[in-house]
């Protein structure tokens, strides 16, 4: 299972760079700059960048939901009992998918999605300082270790108190 542990990691971090790394261009960069050629068009190439980049976005939260499944799969058995890993874990999970509903909102066709839509820039930027709070729990669970207060489940400690007086 390792060459598909190594896989899934890769996976995952790269769609994180590109998807990130693609949204803080656009929010910091890209729109700033269209705001300068004027209305139409700025419609015209907003209008064009996010037709090809709702391809990037649909096809990331997939690659996100796979990976990430597969890899919180794979470390259940080293943070058994690791009750902070588990409530980090749970809360980047909870932002994933808050930073994906954005993403597609922003991407999509729904009417009733539009209020969003209008406030692109607002919104981007919420993605980007949610997707910030994400990398920066991954690092730290990533680096933290496993802990050492709890055994794994299953594993029990005992100690024997012997008296030599």
């Amino acid at each position: 299972m390792e060459i598909l542990d190594i896989l899934s990691r890769i996976i995952h971090v790269g769609t994180a760079i590109t998807l990130v790394g693609g949204s803080v261009f656009t929010a910091f960069v890209l729109m700033p700059s269209a705001k300068e050629l004027g209305d139409e068009p700025h419609r015209q190439l907003a209008t064009a960048i996010t037709s090809r980049w709702k391809r990037f976005v649909h096809v990331g939260v997939l690659l996100f939901l796979v990976s990430g499944l597969y890899n919180y799969y794979r470390a259940i058995p080293s943070h058994q009992g690791d009750g902070l890993y588990h409530a980090l874990v749970g809360t980047k999970m909870l932002l994933a998918l808050a930073v994906f509903f954005i993403a597609a909102a922003l991407v999509g066709r729904s009417a009733k999605l539009q209020p969003i839509r209008d406030k692109k820039a607002t919104w981007i930027k919420i993605l980007v300082l949610l997707a910030a709070i994400i990398v920066a729990i991954s690092g730290y669970v990533k680096v933290r270790g496993l802990s050492k207060a709890a055994p794994p489940v299953g594993q029990t400690t005992v100690s024997v108190g012997i008296d030599v007086g």
